[in-house]
């Protein structure tokens, strides 16, 4: 619902192509995954207010890193979310701004969740510089780079795992950082959940390989076999579908450990780690 009436809000205050494009990306169905670990982690440490906008802070700057992820110079992919790319349909100058535009958007998203939560100044600035230094270039952005520069080379697994630390781990682990700050946690059990997040996304990049290999588009909702046709080094061609899934599940089981030593409630947590070496899409 929020995603919807923001979606709105710029189809209004820019009723051009690229509001449209905005609008369109804000309206793409998804897991959602993200925000859900979010709210997951929030409530999980005791958290009770209002965090859906917190959230959907985050998946507003996932949405954006999806648009230019599937333009030309970037995977050039024709399929999202079971529809059409943001650039197949307003063109690759429209979407490339779109997706730009939407940084600032998530961060008036986050500002009205802050003030929602009833929290100020400062809880406003641990959010923002949580979410904006995972999504830059020491996290995702600088991840991506990276994924882009070994297309085409052999690269080691260490590197291929430092690479999707900063490419998926980075939003997934600030995902799980920001519930648990939102909810007061103390430094200890912010560096748990940091360690869980960044266990978890792993976990989730492993299948994403797994599921590549595997799936099919439909099945997906976006174009299957991309990986191997642009050369990519991924956990499957290292460890086999079959030891891929291992290391997921390995990797998921020792992200919920980091909870359990700080004592944490991990009952919703486990279930997302589990979902995530689960799901089929």
């Amino acid at each position: 619902m929020l995603l919807e009436s923001w979606a709105a809000r710029l189809e209004t205050e820019r009723p051009d192509e690229v509001g449209l494009a905005m609008a369109y990306s804000l309206r793409g169905p998804g897991k959602r995954f993200r925000p859900a670990l979010v709210t997951a982690t929030y409530r999980a440490l005791g958290g009770s207010g209002a965090i859906e906008e917190i959230a959907t802070a985050v998946e507003v700057v996932h949405t954006y890193s999806l648009v230019h992820d599937d333009l030309p110079c970037m995977d050039n992919d024709d399929l999202r979310r079971g529809r059409p790319t943001t650039h197949r349909v307003y063109g690759v100058q429209a979407a490339t701004e779109a997706g730009f535009l939407l940084v600032p958007v998530s961060e008036r998203v986050l500002a009205a969740g802050v003030e929602r939560l009833g929290g100020g100044r400062e809880l406003y600035r641990r959010l923002g510089t949580e979410l904006y230094r995972a999504a830059g270039a020491s996290g995702m952005v600088g991840g991506q780079v990276m994924d882009l520069e070994a297309e085409g080379r052999d690269i080691t697994l260490d590197e291929l795992v430092a690479i999707h630390r900063a490419k998926t781990g980075a939003l997934i682990a600030a995902s799980a950082v920001l519930g648990a700050i939102a909810a007061g946690a103390r430094d200890e059990q912010i560096e748990a959940v940091r360690a869980y997040g960044f266990g978890i996304g792993l976990a989730f990049q492993i299948i994403d390989d797994v599921l590549d290999a595997t799936a099919t588009s439909a099945q997906l909702g976006k174009t299957a076999g991309k990986d191997a046709a642009q050369n990519k080094a991924t956990y499957t061609a290292f460890m086999g579908v079959d030891g891929a899934q291992r290391e997921a599940q390995r990797q998921a089981s020792a992200a919920v450990d980091h909870l359990q030593v700080e004592g944490l409630d991990s009952s919703l947590l486990a279930g997302l780690a589990r979902f995530i070496v689960e799901r089929a899409s």
